[in-house]
C-alpha cells in the first residue's frame, strides 16, 4: 500500500497531481453498488409500471453523464477524454435492491477510476430521485472500486 496522499504537496496544501511525465495507456476502471428498497418499488421498476417512466434507463444516462462531469463535481480530478462508459444494472427481487455497475475507459495519463465510481453513484442517486415519492427509505450502499488497470501501478481487482 502507498501511504503516500498524492493530493497535498510537501507544505500539506492541495494542488492537483502533475501527471504530464506519465505514460499514456489504456486505463479502465469498474465501480458498483447497491440500493435497496420496498418490494413494490422494485416491482414498479422491473414491470415498467413508474409513471415517470423507465427509471433504469433514465439511471444509465444519467450515470454516463455524471462519468463525463467527474472534474466538475470532484475538485482535484483531472478532466479526461473518456474513451467509453458503459452502465448494467442487475434487479435482485429476492433482496429488494438494484446493483449498478459502471466501466470507465480512456487513453491517457490517469486512471478512470473516479469517473466510474461517480457513474455508479449518480445512477443510483437517479434511482432514488425518481422513486422517492413512493419510496423514501431506499438505501444506497456498498458503493465501491472493484477493478483498475493500466498506467503504472497495473492491475488491481477487489478481492
Amino acid at each position: 500500500m502507498n501511504d503516500e496522499l498524492t493530493h497535498f504537496d510537501a507544505r500539506g496544501q492541495a494542488h492537483m497531481v502533475d501527471v504530464g511525465g506519465k505514460s499514456e495507456t489504456h486505463r479502465v476502471a469498474i465501480a458498483s453498488g447497491v440500493i435497496r428498497m420496498q418490494p413494490d418499488t422494485l416491482r414498479l421498476i422491473v414491470e415498467g409500471g413508474h409513471k415517470k417512466g423507465d427509471v433504469l434507463g433514465i439511471a444509465r444516462i444519467a450515470g454516463i453523464m455524471a462519468a463525463k462531469k467527474t472534474a466538475e463535481l470532484v475538485p482535484l480530478c483531472h478532466p479526461l477524454p473518456l474513451t467509453h462508459v458503459a452502465i448494467d444494472f442487475e434487479t435482485d427481487l429476492e433482496n429488494s435492491r438494484v446493483k449498478a455497475q459502471a466501466r470507465a475507459e480512456t487513453r491517457g495519463q490517469t486512471g478512470v477510476e473516479m469517473e466510474a465510481l461517480c457513474a455508479v453513484q449518480n445512477a443510483l442517486l437517479t434511482i432514488y430521485d425518481m422513486c422517492k415519492a413512493v419510496d423514501r427509505g431506499m438505501q444506497m450502499d456498498q458503493i465501491r472500486l472493484e477493478h483498475k488497470s493500466g498506467g503504472k501501478s497495473g492491475e488491481w481487482n477487489r478481492e
